[in-house]
């Protein structure tokens, strides 16, 4: 089994990534901790689950606007990792690129997605906002011209699209399994 989270930051993608690996006996994987590791390869000092909040988490991103072989090197190991299963993993690439996989796209406002950066980082919401709206402008630019789709608009890709405004990681990992649950049968 593969199991492919999408969303836009702070949608909840690692949380339920994991609860799903856990649920499932799956392996996790993050396609953001392969692009943190490209960073430090590239001398970035990135840490923690709030660095892409960071200005220098956002000179990465920008960084990665005008060289695609970061994203394209994480997105060809994620697909290896992806097309030998028995994994859970976080990507805003893979189910555009065909991979095989159960898909799931969570989404949310920025606002609500600003409030859960903002508790995980310990951080103002004015600062995680702001960072919310660069990252969602950058991703979107920068998907958009790497492979044509617009993230968190084009979900067609999707086996289920998960709302998740107002909903805790436990209403939501349950709606997810009835579907993954489903799916399997």
């Amino acid at each position: 089994m593969t199991i492919i989270i999408s969303g836009m930051a702070g949608s909840g993608k690692t949380t339920l990534a994991k609860m799903l690996a856990k649920r499932y006996g799956l392996k996790h994987l993050s396609c953001g901790d392969a692009l943190k590791k490209i960073a430090a390869k590239k001398g970035y000092a990135c840490s923690g689950a709030g660095w892409w909040e960071t200005e220098e988490g956002i000179r990465f991103l920008e960084e990665r606007m005008s060289d695609y072989s970061f994203d394209k090197e994480v997105d060809r190991y994620l697909k290896d990792k992806a097309d030998s299963g028995g994994i859970s993993m976080t990507s805003v690439t893979l189910p555009w690129l065909g991979v095989k996989g159960i898909k799931i796209w969570l989404s949310a406002t920025q606002e609500t997605r600003a409030k859960r950066i903002m508790r995980r980082d310990c951080c103002s919401f004015e600062d995680a906002i702001k960072a919310v709206k660069i990252r969602d402008v950058k991703n979107r630019d920068l998907y958009k011209k790497m492979y044509g789709y617009i993230l968190g608009k084009d979900l067609d890709v999707f086996d289920l699209v998960v709302d998740t405004e107002d909903k805790t990681a436990l209403q939501i990992e349950k709606e997810i399994l009835e579907s993954v649950d489903n799916k399997k049968e």
